[in-house]
This record gives C-alpha cells, sequence and structure tokens, in this order.
C-alpha cells in the first residue's frame, strides 16, 4: 500500500514520535519508552513514518536510530500555504471593513 505523508501525520502517536527525534535521532528502545503501548506497536508506526519518507533509519553497529527527513513535510507545509493565504486575505478585508464601517 503507498502511504503518504498526510497519512503518516495523521495518527497523534505518529506526530508525537516526530516531535521526539525531530532534532536528535533515537534508537527504537529510546522512542518506545516515551509511550505507553508495546514495542510491535510502536514499530508499526515508525514503519509507516518509514513508508511515506518521513522517518530514516540509520543503523550504527547493532542499533538502529530513527531521524526525520523534514523535506517531505514540505508537502503538508504547501497544502496548509494556500488556506493561510485564503484566510490572511478574507481576515485583512474583515480588518479593513471593521475600520472602515466603525468609525
Amino acid at each position: 500500500m503507498r502511504r503518504d505523508v498526510f497519512q503518516a501525520i495523521a495518527d497523534p502517536t505518529r506526530r508525537e514520535i516526530i516531535n521526539l527525534i525531530a532534532f536528535n535521532s533515537l534508537n527504537l528502545n529510546a522512542i518506545a519508552e516515551n509511550f505507553d503501548m508495546s514495542r510491535p506497536a510502536i514499530s508499526q508506526h515508525i514503519k509507516i513514518l518509514t513508508e511515506c519518507g518521513i522517518v530514516a533509519i540509520r543503523q550504527d553497529g547493532r542499533e538502529r536510530f530513527c531521524e526525520v527527513k523534514f523535506d517531505r513535510l514540505s508537502e503538508v507545509s504547501k497544502w496548509i500555504d494556500q488556506y493561510r493565504n485564503f484566510w490572511n486575505t478574507k481576515l485583512d478585508a474583515l480588518d479593513i471593513h471593521l475600520k472602515t464601517n466603525l468609525k
């Protein structure tokens, strides 16, 4: 099954995993310690993040470290920007309307 970045960030656990490893790569056990769920469940979440290209796993000896690939999140940013621009335009127009008509 082909997954996309939006499926990856739809789940709160996966978003928290991204937050955990955003600036420091962690091994799988260190990630799992932050959640009240089984290691296999966390591994499944990481698998989805990996399939979506948001997380890369780096082998260092016997350890496997997870790292965020922020470039994949740019797709989400672009999608949000179109709505940000829309609402900024609408809110600017409302501001002008209120300043003009409430004098």
